[in-house]
């Protein structure tokens, strides 16, 4: 996957909302902190995959891709804030953990990025949002093509003054 790219559409667009806004002298590291545990939130909520209590069924893998990608929007941009870039690696075999403990690492890492904003737990947290796209059944041309259509999506409503 070209990471390069999307961080380069996501700073785009990032320059974009925070101009349409006067914001570009405001440190918004915090709320997009908080928006990207509440998407993530949104995803898990699509998936069900923590309501043993419901027998309603999955959302469709298109509705669960698209909140999978809002949050890959605010993970980008929190990266970007810290002038981070998602350092691909290599690919390892590890066990099998269910979608429930997915999301629960995600959100660690997410805290504990907040806390201590560092490149190292950045690179984890991203890692671990991969993890848990793999899991979801997401592969690399899925996420590029649906963050690339999501992404027209919010200029769109900016420009409509969402």
């Amino acid at each position: 996957m070209d990471w390069n790219q999307l961080f380069d559409m996501q700073k785009e667009l990032d320059t974009y909302i925070e101009n349409n806004h006067d914001l570009s002298d405001v440190n918004l590291f915090h709320e997009k902190q908080l928006a990207l545990l509440v998407e993530l939130g949104e995803l898990a909520n699509e998936t069900k995959c923590f309501k043993f209590w419901s027998t309603k069924p999955r959302n469709s893998q298109q509705v669960i891709l698209e909140e999978y990608v809002d949050v890959l929007h605010f993970l980008m941009s929190i990266g970007i804030e810290k002038d981070y870039i998602y350092q691909e690696e290599e690919k390892k075999q590890e066990a099998l953990l269910t979608e429930s403990e997915c999301f629960y690492q995600v959100y660690q890492r997410a805290i504990a990025y907040r806390e201590d904003p560092k490149n190292e737990n950045y690179q984890q947290l991203f890692s671990r949002f991969l993890y848990l796209g793999n899991q979801l059944g997401f592969t690399d041309k899925d996420i590029q093509q649906a963050y690339w259509e999501k992404n027209q999506i919010n200029y769109q409503r900016q420009d409509q003054g969402y």
